[in-house]
């Protein structure tokens, strides 16, 4: 069970759109955050790993030959 407190400006919207065509708030708040949650998960979920990838030491192929005596 979640519970959220919304703006009044976005209670009174919702409000409305459900009022006026039938279904029920719940329903479109599930809708809502069934079609956003991929977008969600994509952005914060990769920008976590981003910025754990950018904090590893990257190497050429040049310097990563080099360190492990593969140059000639």
């Amino acid at each position: 069970m979640t519970s959220l407190r919304l703006s009044k400006e976005l209670e009174t919207r919702l409000t409305h759109l459900a009022k006026t065509t039938g279904r029920t708030k719940t329903f479109y708040i599930r809708k809502l955050i069934e079609e956003h949650i991929d977008d969600l998960e994509d952005r914060y979920i990769g920008e976590e790993q981003e910025q754990i990838e950018n904090s590893y030491k990257r190497f050429t192929s040049k310097e990563m030959r080099r360190k492990l005596g593969l140059e000639d």
